[in-house]
């Protein structure tokens, strides 16, 4: 799927009252089987970038287009309503429901969106079986390992059949090995999906493993420049 971004802006108030700008006037573009990280400071507004693309929040200004639907005119229920059937997230500390199971929590953005029960369980037992934890489906968060609980984040993120993938350090609470082996996991279905995958990182060898590396840095994108 196709992203197009023009000239956004977004700014937020600080304790002061002031206009803190994080974004100024940034472009952007991806299509249909891409891979793109993005890498930056703390602080440079890569997480809000994520959020703008995701349609968790508008921008001030500018334009975001995905596949040609102007997300930065939408109402809040209508970019909730195209984030459930388009879009998938990854985030950096799982945010997985404690009560729930495996399956329960992969299940959760199908219920949401109206599916039958057990079309929902269905579709989100076949998704843990291709990230590998078939065997794993009735156990709750607590009694998975990190990287078992980020691979059923992952589960989460794919089981509506999105066709982007916003990831926000995906592996940043990883060991080296199962950030190794998450990524090869959202590589691998990404390219089976021809989907268009956006992933945040502070892991440098992680980010040389997408298609494109760009790095955010005041305000605006760039190609980023691995160091000699």
């Amino acid at each position: 799927m196709q992203i197009d971004v023009s000239g956004l802006h977004k700014s937020y108030l600080d304790g002061e009252g002031r206009h803190l700008e994080i974004l100024k006037g940034l472009d952007f573009q991806a299509d249909a089987g891409d891979s793109v990280a993005i890498v930056g400071a703390s602080g440079a507004g890569k997480s809000t970038l994520l959020h703008l693309l995701g349609a968790l929040e508008p921008p001030n200004s500018g334009t975001l287009l995905i596949q040609g639907e102007p997300l930065h005119l939408l109402s809040r229920n209508a970019r909730a309503r195209f984030r459930n059937h388009h879009i998938g997230f990854i985030f950096q500390f799982h945010q997985l429901l404690q009560d729930f199971t495996a399956l329960e929590n992969v299940a959760m953005p199908l219920l949401i969106r109206g599916d039958l029960p057990s079309q929902a369980q269905e579709t989100a037992k076949r998704l843990l079986g291709q990230v590998g934890l078939d065997k794993r489906t009735g156990h709750k968060p607590n009694q998975l390992s990190g990287g078992e609980q980020q691979r059923v984040a992952v589960a989460r993120a794919l089981v509506g059949d999105p066709e982007i993938l916003l990831a926000d350090e995906p592996t940043g609470n990883l060991d080296i090995e199962t950030g190794t082996q998450v990524v090869d996991l959202l590589l691998d279905l990404n390219r089976e999906r021809n989907g268009t995958l956006v992933m945040i990182t502070h892991n440098l060898a992680l980010a040389q493993r997408m298609a494109r590396q760009l790095r955010l840095e005041e305000g605006t994108l760039r190609p980023h420049q691995p160091a000699a």
